[in-house]
C-alpha cells in the first residue's frame, strides 16, 4: 500500500481550487480528479507500507509543533508526459523548511519510487486534472480553460494529512498545524 503526507489549504482557498476542477468536469473534459474524492493539497511525501500508528503519532507531533505557511498561486503548470495540470505555489523558505523538517520526523519509512518527493528534488504541487488516460485534446482544451480562468490566489496551508493512496483516496489522519497564518 502506498500512503502520502499532504499539506492542506485554508477553506477558502481549497473552495477556490476545487472551483477550477470542476470547471474541468463541468465541461465534459475529465472528472479523474473529481473521482478521487481527494482534496486540493500539496503532497509532502510518499511512503510504501508504514506503520499507520507510529506516522499518526509522528504526524501530531509534527503538526503541534509547526505554524501554519502562507501560499501564493502565481502560475499555472503542467506534467505533459502524465498529462496532470497543477498550481505550483510559489516557493518559499517556509516551505522548504517545512518539507526538510517532515522527511526528517517521518525519517525511516521507506520511500523508494517516491524519489521526487525527496528534499533536493521535490517539485510541490496542486492537481487540478489528471488526464493520463484522456485523449491528448481533451489535455489542450482543459489546459486552455485553466488558463482563462486561472486568477493569481493566496492562502495557507492549515493542515497537515495522512491519506492512503485508494481509489477513492482514504484521509487517515488530519491535523491542524500549530496556529493559523494571519
Amino acid at each position: 500500500m502506498v500512503y502520502a503526507i499532504e499539506l492542506f489549504f485554508n477553506k477558502e482557498l481549497e473552495d477556490e481550487i476545487m472551483t477550477l476542477a470542476k470547471k474541468i468536469a463541468d465541461k465534459g473534459l475529465s472528472t479523474k480528479y473529481l473521482e478521487w474524492e481527494t482534496r486540493p493539497h500539496v503532497t509532502l511525501a510518499c511512503f510504501n507500507d508504514i506503520d499507520e500508528n507510529d506516522c499518526k503519532k509522528r504526524l501530531r507531533e509534527f503538526a503541534d509543533s509547526h505554524n501554519s505557511v502562507k501560499v501564493n498561486f502565481d502560475s499555472v503548470g503542467m506534467f505533459t508526459d502524465t498529462r496532470v495540470i497543477f498550481l505550483p505555489p510559489t516557493m518559499t523558505q517556509s516551505m522548504y523548511l517545512l518539507h526538510e523538517e517532515l522527511h526528517r520526523s517521518m525519517s525511516g519509512f521507506d520511500t523508494r519510487g517516491y524519489e521526487w518527493y525527496l528534499p533536493g528534488g521535490w517539485v510541490p504541487h496542486c492537481a487540478i486534472a489528471l488526464m493520463s488516460g484522456d485523449e491528448q485534446e481533451l489535455f489542450f482544451k482543459a489546459s486552455e480553460l485553466v488558463l482563462r480562468e486561472f486568477k493569481k490566489s493566496e492562502g495557507f496551508f492549515s493542515s497537515v494529512g495522512l491519506v492512503k493512496i485508494s481509489f477513492p483516496v482514504e484521509e487517515l489522519e488530519c491535523e491542524e498545524l500549530a496556529s493559523t497564518y494571519l
